[in-house]
């Protein structure tokens, strides 16, 4: 079995503040995999460790390959990422956007220039091509921002709440290009909360207050929470039930 990430006792601290507290899990190649948990779950900490954004307390942990405390330079190198806030500059067109990722990325101008032509008929923005990001529906931007994201060919990408706010025709068709990344072999990383999306993904993890507390299938954890649905297992995990005195 070949793991894109492996993370074990993973750990941060902040002063006597734990945000993310002794996480152990992993992730094939491959896989699309769901990592849940209402806000100030630790999410986004973790997330932070794992791309070399922030260092680590105590634990381990490797993606792509990459040591998360020595080789964080490599495993910037070695992802794609996508945020819901920030992804492209909106003051450049589909083009630029598209070239100047190309150029940070180290590709070269012929290799830029076939993967522009390659999105642009892809994404079916062959009349947008010229405009400026600022101009384009949310939905656009954001199938654009995660090519954009996988221009470089990653091992991994992670895309962090990646369909906020769109509608549900255009998260079905963000979707599909996830599954098309994923057939390709890359290793997908996502959060999101919209729990009909944890149904896609091959593998969900969910967060409570800076520790995994479930981890597996969605159909896994729809039946040891005897629930119906991704929604009413997270509610069980997320927001417990308080039990009466």
């Amino acid at each position: 079995m070949s793991y894109a990430i492996q993370a074990e006792n993973l750990t941060k601290r902040f002063g006597d503040f734990i945000a993310v507290n002794a996480i152990t899990f992993d992730v094939k190649q491959g896989e699309i995999f769901g990592f849940l948990g209402a806000n100030g779950a630790g999410k986004t900490t973790a997330i932070r460790m794992l791309i070399g954004l922030l260092s680590p307390t105590s634990g381990k942990a490797h993606v792509a390959g990459y040591d998360v405390f020595t080789q964080t330079e490599n495993i910037k190198r070695s992802i794609g990422y996508m945020s819901q806030k920030f992804s492209l500059y909106e003051d450049l067109t589909v083009r630029e956007n598209i070239r100047f990722y190309g150029g940070i990325y180290g590709l070269s101008d012929e290799h830029i220039k076939t993967k522009t032509d390659f999105l642009i008929r892809k994404l079916q923005l062959e009349d947008a091509a010229d405009m400026m990001i600022s101009s384009l529906p949310l939905g656009w931007k954001q199938k654009l921002s995660f090519s954009v994201a996988i221009l470089h060919e990653p091992k991994i990408v992670f895309l962090d709440e990646p369909t906020g706010g769109v509608d549900p025709i255009t998260r079905r068709q963000f979707w599909n290009l996830i599954y098309e990344a994923a057939a390709d072999g890359v290793t997908i990383f996502v959060t999101t909360h919209y729990m009909d999306e944890s149904e896609y993904c091959d593998r969900v993890s969910i967060m409570v207050d800076g520790r995994i507390e479930a981890l597996d299938t969605p159909r896994g954890l729809k039946q040891t929470y005897a629930a119906d649905s991704m929604n009413d297992v997270f509610v069980k995990l997320a927001r417990p039930q308080k039990k009466e005195n």
